[in-house]
Order: C-alpha cells, then structure tokens, then sequence
C-alpha cells in the first residue's frame, strides 16, 4: 500500500503493447502514441496532448510553457511541484515557486490575488499559478468544481496562465461526479498519470492548446525525453483510459472502509472528511512512525510516511480482502 504506481499492467494492456502499431514518435511517426495524445485530448477537452515519460516530466514541461527564466508560478505549500520535483523549474527552466500554505491544499481566490507580484523592478513577475487534483499531501482530496474555477478564474483576471497538476484527475472526476472536461477547463495545461490508478506501466500525458503543445515538445526534446518507437507505452495507456477509469471507484470505497476501521482503533487518528478518494492519511500515538512501518513490513504490509503521517493507497491489485488482512496487520502492531 506504499502507493498507486506500484500497479501493474493487465493482461488486456500487456496483448495491446505486444501488438501495438511502432514509429519513431521524436518524428511524429508512431501511430499508437499519436492516438493516445488525440483520445487524451479530446478526453480532456483541449487541443492537443503529448506523451512525456513521467508526471514529473508532465509538469515541469507544463511550467516551462507557462512562464520563462526569471518569472515565479503560485503553487500551495504542499504540493508536488514545489515538494517532490527536485526544484526542476528553478534548475531547468529559472522558475521560481511561491509556496502558499493552505489549510486543505485548495488555494482560495484571495490567496491567488495576493501571492501575485506588484509591477516591481526587484520582484520577480507572477507568470502563472499551478493547482493540483486531486491534492496528494493533503489525505487526496478533490478539489470541488465551483473552489476550482474561482481560484482559476482569480489567476486569469490578472493575466495569469493555470496549470493543473492532474495527476489523479480521474480520481477527482470519479469522486465528485465531475465531467473530467469540465475539471480540465480550468486549466490551460493539464497533466494526468496513466501510471498511478490507471494502472498502465508508465507514461503521462500533457494536454492544452496546440501553441503550447508544441512548445512542449521542444522543451521534451531538450530535456532527453523523445523515447522513439515508445507505442507499446502508448499502447498500455490507451487501455488505461478505456477500462481502468470507472474502476477507481473501488479503490476509492476500499480507502473509504479502510479509513473507518482505522478510526475505530484506539490511538489512531484519521481526518475521515480528507479521505475522498484512495488515499488515507493517519496517524499512531503508541510508536514513532518508523517503528510501526518496520513492524508492518516485517509482517507483510508496507506503506509510507511523511512526519508524522503514515499513508496507505489503494489501487487496482488491492482488493477488499487485501483491506481486511491490513486491518489485520495494523491491529497487530498496535498491540505489541
């Protein structure tokens, strides 16, 4: 339960990327990646897509087409592209974060206001603000659709470019009802993992205007990432996003259930309202995170932490008995 990308590729995806239809895709010429970017597209509702390595790669290429050497994107706090992208932005593209802290990870149309930069010679200038949904640092909450458009609709009123980290975008879709479009339309650039819950073996994709997408794509160029005859890849994500998106409702009651049996053990904590889609955030009073993660792993069950919260994701490959023998587990440890 350390986390979704440790899915693995169904039997469907693994015959699709044995037959998929190969090209050099650095040329444009791999037949199964263009589709991937066209259904990736128009599921999305935006005018191009492009196949990148990693979300990661999704992002930062997302940044860079939205601001330039010298400019700084508002990001919360706690977000990935500020906490786990190794600074790539301010190393590769001189892009400066501006960490908003937050109480739920949802930037509020004022704190979008005014993290923006006066017209000052000895600040940097505000270029774009990046959201993300569903909130990984924050239980996997989803952000709801009306939160989304203010925020967003705050950045653009002051000429702001919006860039979605949708890593687990079909997670929010799923969770709140929500037409992925219409969660997309917020944004100029979405990127979306076909490697967590979607359960493809690799690969992102990042959408928008055609104009950027291009820009992208020299910007992927440059960072090493044209991955030439990579159509089994694309061939994989195809897949993901014909039959693995309904079923992240599953993982989503498998946390749900997994979460309230936690809360029902003595000494543990859990924020039942952040628990939203397959993320569940808690915490153990009797031991330090380290010690109830090493005697989880001795008996079988992995997961990880941050500080003082440990998290368990479920995915495709975790079903409602693997919940139960976690349960099992974690009632273990506290007892010793």
């Amino acid at each position: 339960m350390r986390s979704d990308t440790l899915t693995m590729p169904t039997p469907e995806m693994r015959k699709a990327m044995a037959g998929a239809e190969l090209g050099d895709d650095v040329f444009g010429e791999d037949p199964t990646v263009n589709r991937l970017q066209e259904v990736a597209a128009e599921r999305l509702g935006k005018e191009a897509g492009i196949f990148v390595s990693s979300g990661t790669m999704g992002n930062l290429v997302g940044i860079l087409v939205n601001a330039r050497s010298g400019e700084e994107v508002i990001a919360d706090a706690d977000s990935h592209v500020f906490l786990n992208e190794a600074a790539g932005s301010a190393t590769l593209g001189g892009i400066q974060i501006m960490p908003i802290k937050t109480e739920r990870g949802l930037l509020t149309p004022e704190q979008v206001q005014e993290a923006i930069r006066p017209d000052d010679q000895h600040q940097p200038r505000t270029a774009a603000a990046t959201f993300e949904d569903t909130h990984n640092r924050h239980g996997g909450i989803a952000w709801p659709l009306a939160d989304l458009r203010a925020a967003a609709t705050a950045a653009r009123e002051r000429g702001l470019a919006v860039h979605l980290d949708g890593a687990r975008i079909f997670n929010a879709a799923v969770a709140t009802g929500v037409d992925v479009k219409e969660i997309a339309a917020t944004a100029d650039t979405v990127t979306f993992c076909l490697s967590k819950g979607l359960g493809a073996p690799a690969g992102s994709v990042l959408t928008g205007p055609k104009d950027k997408i291009a820009a992208a794509r020299r910007w992927r160029k440059m960072l090493g990432g044209g991955m030439r005859e990579v159509g089994m890849l694309a061939a994989a994500g195809l897949v993901a996003l014909d039959t693995m998106v309904d079923r992240l409702a599953e993982d989503h009651a498998n946390a749900r259930t997994l979460a309230e049996a936690l809360a029902e053990m003595d000494g543990v904590r859990v924020e039942l309202d952040r628990v939203q889609t397959n993320l569940v955030f808690f915490e153990v009073d009797s031991m330090p995170p380290e010690r109830f993660l090493a005697e989880c792993r001795a008996r079988g069950l992995r997961a990880e932490a941050s500080g003082r919260k440990i998290r368990f994701v479920t995915r495709h490959g975790i079903d409602a008995g693997d919940v139960q023998q976690a349960l099992a587990v974690v009632a273990e440890v506290l007892s010793t």
